[in-house]
């Protein structure tokens, strides 16, 4: 497989040099759990990981949750053959209730079990990055940590982190084992993490890959009224606040604000959404969710986007309104 080049930054203080746009496996899992995307064609996922790879993205994020087991297989599907495999991050701790709901564990025998399918699942020798998916039960940080950190003496995993952690359980985690690396929501509708968690993790040299950068879709320049009316409703975002109302009207204007910022550079309003969080310090990359391959190539010019003090004032325009 032909590549090209992307730029690189080291991820905190793992040194893994990756591009600043990663492949999301999110959506590739299906819709048969309880935050599915809806019916998802397993050979497009497939062909979008390619292209992603074609293009120079060197790593790939998934969970077992995502279709519990699905994203991953398909994951190990697209490395079969490959000759050399990007970075693959993964995480555990959510757990099939039996009826494709989530159910959340922190033990350390369940953590080493999530491990050990994710390998075979994934066909890896070892998970270049392995992280705790929600810090709940809360009771068990310390339990889930300590797999996590023992994981990483026998050489299961190469690197130990975090997802959707506050600053002081962080610091509980960092208590028995450094923190690597840290995976927060972050998007310009969801900046919640930019108070206290993005400099807390940039202080520590915490290494950051912000989910979810276009709002699951929303700011992605597609996104309609009509579209998010027409979704399965096997698709979690029928439901969520950010596409429902009040909130959907705000959204859609924020979207329209980006296109016409994109239009400028010759991008797409989905590169400017990604690019915005890459301004953030404390942001070493973005994960981006591809379901087909014709999806991929207008978000990963986000990487070389530089967005200018105008298109900054514009996209704020009626932020606070």
């Amino acid at each position: 497989m032909e590549t090209t080049q992307l730029p690189t930054v080291p991820l905190g203080a793992t040194g893994l040099p990756i591009t600043r746009v990663g492949f999301g496996a999110w959506a590739i899992g299906g819709g048969d759990w309880e935050f599915g995307w809806g019916p998802q064609q397993d050979q497009a996922s497939v062909d979008a990981i390619h292209r992603a790879l074609e293009l120079g993205v060197n790593w790939i994020d998934t969970a077992a949750a995502y279709g519990f087991g699905h994203s991953e297989s398909v994951v190990g599907r697209a490395l079969q053959g490959l000759e050399r495999r990007p970075y693959v991050f993964t995480k555990c701790s959510l757990l099939n209730d039996g009826s494709g709901h989530v159910v959340h564990s922190l033990k350390r025998d369940s953590i080493l079990r999530e491990a050990e399918a994710s390998v075979k699942r994934l066909g890896v020798d070892a998970i270049d990055l392995y992280q705790i998916h929600w810090p709940n039960p809360e009771a068990d940080v310390e339990e889930g940590w300590a797999a996590m950190a023992e994981l990483k003496e026998q050489g299961v995993v190469r690197h130990i982190g975090v997802s959707n952690f506050n600053v002081e359980q962080i610091r509980r985690a960092q208590a028995i084992a450094p923190v690597e690396t840290l995976q927060p929501p972050y998007s310009l509708i969801e900046r919640e993490v930019e108070a206290e968690i993005l400099p807390a993790a940039l202080k520590d040299d915490i290494g950051v890959i912000v989910y979810s950068p276009m709002g699951s879709g929303m700011l992605t320049g597609a996104m309609t009224r009509e579209r998010v009316e027409a979704m399965p409703d096997n698709d979690w975002r029928k439901s969520d606040d950010w596409f429902t109302e009040p909130r959907l009207t705000r959204n859609l204007a924020l979207a329209d604000r980006l296109r016409a910022v994109g239009e400028r550079h010759g991008m797409s309003a989905g590169a400017v959404a990604v690019a915005w969080t890459l301004l953030n310090p404390a942001v070493s990359g973005a994960i981006t969710g591809f379901r087909r391959p014709d999806q991929v190539d207008p978000i990963i010019d986000a990487v070389w986007l530089k967005l200018t003090e105008d298109d900054l004032a514009e996209i704020a325009a009626d932020a606070d309104a």
